[in-house]
């Protein structure tokens, strides 16, 4: 919880100046296991950008040291699989974009605070909810 006793996440803003929406609450995902990718209130959380899941990515991941299917009780992460709906953290999604691997976006759950290390427009280039 924040200073005034709210979780992160309801407050903050996406990469379009919107409020943040929320990620995903099955599974429960972002650093403080809200459904958003909340950056919190010291900007220290970097699980800012909402993911679409897919086995690709997954195989990627893991294949860098990274696995995500497996799960982790103790960390409240139950393992992902295609479909689900995820918080990544930003260096990760940025590393699998260098390497053609990059998930799929939604930009009305990804966070602002991303900005300062992805671009929009390559976000953009990547979102499954622009209108």
């Amino acid at each position: 919880m924040n200073e005034q006793g709210r979780f992160p996440g309801p407050s903050e803003l996406n990469v379009l100046g919107e409020a943040l929406q929320p990620c995903s609450h099955d599974p429960l995902t972002g650093f403080f296991r809200t459904g958003f990718c909340a950056a919190g209130p010291d900007h220290a959380a970097v699980h800012l950008v909402c993911i679409a899941v897919s086995d690709v990515f997954l195989a990627y991941s893991r294949s860098v040291g990274n696995d995500l299917t497996t799960p982790m009780p103790q960390f409240a992460f139950p393992g992902l699989v295609e479909g689900n709906r995820w918080c990544l953290v930003a260096g990760r999604w940025m590393q699998a974009h260098v390497a053609g691997m990059a998930p799929r976006v939604y930009l009305r759950a990804t966070n602002q605070a991303v900005l300062g290390l992805v671009p929009l427009n390559l976000l953009k280039s990547y979102a499954l909810d622009l209108n």
